[in-house]
């Protein structure tokens, strides 16, 4: 008997005009910056650190301005540079701005927060030239609040159906009850069917033509099989019956990296925080747990489709780009040890 969970989560809360909608990927990105807002302007409150109440709020908003741009720009370099120079008839024209179905990436955006935190330094000491902060206390702030964004952002991965973890049954088998079929990967590269034998991966070509119906002539197959989609967001009991055994199952990688990167990287730089005053640590310990966490849990999820080469020596790109990640955090904590002292966290200025 089959357990796996068929995933039917529409990305989509409310549509508005054709491809314009409010969208759970954009939600989640909003909510990790509003609740890493609302976090780091307690902390502010209650003296945790030497920024004030109204530094934290411009410091949030060169943030988001930095995730932004870092993000989608770093998907771009890192793993779809053909964004960067396609350009359409339709709105918004260049296809790096259209972020409505995702492309974003994690480890981009986290160069867009250090820029970010860097351009909010220099204008604190400007305003304030009687205060001494090092930047690396402005680095840990953002450090500390990273792990809600990163955790909310694969969520909603999770919801998008995006970013497939590896297969653990193909389609027809039985699946373990954490198992998810994703309907998503048949419009995908990852899609299971080239490794099914011939005779059964045409009859699921069949299959699944049938399910698409009429439309598929008129609409092209992937528009038409979007139809089938939103029928399966209204939960049309027939679709879910028809699809079920034409997916694989898989990891539910998004929810492994969710609890990594959400709750395990966030409890364990809270602990730091607390248990040292010298600025540096904290963000030393994000480079290092964030980048173990991140290789260790890319061993159940599949590289990006469209890279011409998915792996390098049995590694992803992310994990590499990790792998960057932990050696400068280890840098960083020797340098913070040795160079860097502890600072007193009371408040610069008046909120």
């Amino acid at each position: 008997m089959d357990h796996a969970w068929l995933h039917n989560l529409d990305p989509v809360i409310l549509r508005i005009s054709g491809e314009l909608a409010v969208r759970w990927y954009g939600v989640s990105y909003l909510a990790g910056f509003v609740i890493g807002w609302f976090l780091l302007r307690r902390l502010a409150k209650k003296g945790g650190t030497t920024l004030s109440v109204t530094d934290i709020d411009d410091l949030i908003m060169s943030v988001v301005v930095g995730v932004i741009i870092g993000g989608r720009l770093g998907y771009a370099v890192f793993y779809d540079p053909s964004l960067l120079y396609t350009f359409s008839k339709d709105v918004p024209f260049w296809e790096l701005f259209r972020v409505t179905n995702g492309g974003m990436a994690s480890h981009g955006g986290m160069i867009g927060v250090v820029i970010a935190g860097g351009t909010f330094f220099r204008r604190f000491r400007r305003v304030h030239p009687s205060v001494t902060i090092p930047v690396w206390h402005i680095l840990d702030l953002l450090a500390l609040a990273a792990p809600i964004g990163l955790g909310l952002g694969r969520v909603a991965n999770f919801i998008n159906g995006e970013l497939l973890g590896k297969i653990v049954a193909m389609p027809g088998e039985p699946a373990p009850w954490w198992a998810v079929r994703y309907p998503q990967e048949i419009l995908t590269k990852h899609d299971p069917g080239i490794l099914m034998p011939l005779e059964a991966r045409m009859a699921r070509e069949e299959a699944i033509r049938r399910l698409t119906g009429a439309a598929i002539e008129e609409r092209g197959f992937s528009r038409a099989y979007e139809r089938v989609l939103d029928q399966l967001h209204t939960h049309a009991a027939s679709v879910e019956t028809q699809l079920r055994p034409l997916l694989s199952a898989r990891h539910p990688s998004q929810v492994y990296q969710a609890l990594a990167e959400g709750l395990v990287l966030g409890v364990a730089l809270w602990i730091v925080y607390r248990a040292t005053k010298r600025p540096g640590i904290v963000s030393a310990c994000f480079l290092m747990i964030y980048g173990m966490l991140r290789i260790v849990t890319e061993f159940w999820r599949l590289p990006d489709a469209q890279l011409a080469v998915q792996r390098v020596l049995g590694l992803s790109r992310g994990q590499w780009l990790s792998a960057v990640m932990v050696a400068l955090g280890v840098g960083l904590y020797a340098y913070a040890l040795v160079k860097l002292k502890p600072i007193q966290t009371s408040p610069a200025a008046s909120g």
